[in-house]
């Protein structure tokens, strides 16, 4: 039975609606979900099934309509808005289907960007990390100047600048052709081993989920373990 100390993130009772005119959806309906420390899950479902609802509710960038996330046993909910934002910056780190790279910057200042927003100088290790994903002579190149594959390598690069225990990745090879997307899973799942940091992934794609320890899937708003 894993103690508190083994869960990384737990949620209870998470709802979440959206009232679109007269009309209320429930995407969420009491999604209950329990994440070890190291392990590394993905989530998958159908088209508008809430996989990046939940994804974000979880990561403390959308607030459930009810329910607790609790991450490193804090609630995400009940603590400040500036702790919340120091927590996402310090402890997590994201990984978005459409890069999210500023496109103004080498890839080394992409990667060494949240350090510096933290008020670090971490170019030697974004340097480092470029490396580690196969970039390293690709690192004074802007974002238009490098492939899908390579701007996703640079995403990855940069979520792990701040030394993360904990990566979020909504659906990381969306804009990838299927060769590069196994990749990109190949690289995530490598790098959150070496590292001990868990991983929580959305994709559309089971095939690639099966490459993690655990998958879940979201039908009509709850989660089911495969």
């Amino acid at each position: 039975m894993p103690t508190a100390d083994d869960i990384h993130l737990r949620a209870r009772g998470l709802q979440k609606k959206f009232r679109l005119g007269a009309t209320e959806l429930q995407i969420l309906r009491g999604v209950d979900l329990d994440v070890k420390r190291g392990e590394r899950v993905f989530l998958c479902g159908a088209s508008g099934a809430g996989k990046s609802t939940l994804l974000y509710t979880l990561a403390g960038l959308e607030r459930p309509s009810s329910g607790e996330v609790h991450f490193e046993n804090e609630d995400l909910y009940a603590i400040s808005a500036s702790r919340q934002a120091d927590m996402r910056n310090t402890r997590m780190g994201f990984v978005f289907q459409s890069y999210m790279l500023l496109p103004e910057l080498t890839a080394l200042e992409n990667v060494a960007l949240p350090a510096l927003i933290g008020g670090k100088d971490e170019r030697k290790r974004a340097a480092e990390l470029l490396d580690k994903v196969g970039l390293g002579p690709r690192s004074g190149h802007l974002p238009s100047e490098l492939s899908g594959g390579e701007q996703q390598r640079v995403a990855i690069a940069r979520a792990l600048a701040n030394r993360p225990s904990m990566l979020f990745a909504d659906e990381p090879t969306g804009n990838l052709d299927s060769k590069t997307g196994g990749e990109i899973i190949d690289l995530l799942l490598g790098l959150a081993r070496e590292n001990g940091t868990t991983l929580l992934a959305v994709t559309h794609d089971t095939g690639l989920a099966s490459r993690g320890d655990r998958v879940l899937h979201i039908r009509d708003g709850q989660l089911e373990e495969s």
